[in-house]
């Protein structure tokens, strides 16, 4: 991606929502191909993170799929986007990316296909970005909590670790009750 064209993504705003709209009224392409209907994690928190595989950030692959370990069994699904929006930090192929996951941080939680999430967003993007309270994301490894119903409960910017206690607080809270 040229100096130019980031700087365009950046400049252009999306518009906001004035209610929030149900998040999992969407399909997602999974990395091996697949198709996941994002309606089947309804009554499931979820945290949606675009990912990267060659950004300073990628040791947080490693946060993520401990919240996944700890809050899995309790209902948290976790789904990353991989995305080469910021500064074409991503691997091309879909083999390279599961690989690259799976060896260095032990990935077990669902990762989508190489996606926009900011440049020219997916459908799930532009909506995770458009809700109330909510925002486009500023650079890889932005984290979207989206609640049982598909509503976005938070979200928090790249620097904010996975393991950081406002996002495990939300996270406990939106876990349905035993």
């Amino acid at each position: 991606m040229s100096l130019l064209s980031t700087a365009r993504m950046y400049l252009r705003r999306s518009s906001k929502l004035s209610e929030p709209t149900d998040l999992y009224d969407h399909q997602v392409t999974l990395l091996d191909g697949g198709e996941l209907d994002l309606a089947s994690l309804r009554g499931k928190p979820t945290l949606f993170v675009n990912t990267a595989s060659k950004c300073g950030y990628t040791p947080q692959y490693e946060g993520l799929q401990e919240l996944y370990k700890r809050y899995g069994d309790q209902g948290l699904q976790v789904i990353g986007s991989p995305s080469g929006d910021f500064a074409d930090q991503e691997f091309e192929e879909a083999e390279e990316i599961g690989a690259f996951c799976q060896k260095n941080y032990g990935v077990t939680f669902p990762l989508t296909e190489r996606t926009s999430v900011r440049a020219d967003p997916s459908p799930l993007w532009s909506d995770l970005a458009s809700q109330p309270n909510s925002g486009p994301p500023m650079w890889n490894f932005t984290k979207y909590l989206v609640g049982a119903d598909g509503k976005l409960i938070a979200h928090w910017p790249t620097k904010v670790k996975p393991e950081d206690p406002q996002i495990t607080a939300a996270i406990e809270k939106a876990l349905p009750a035993a």
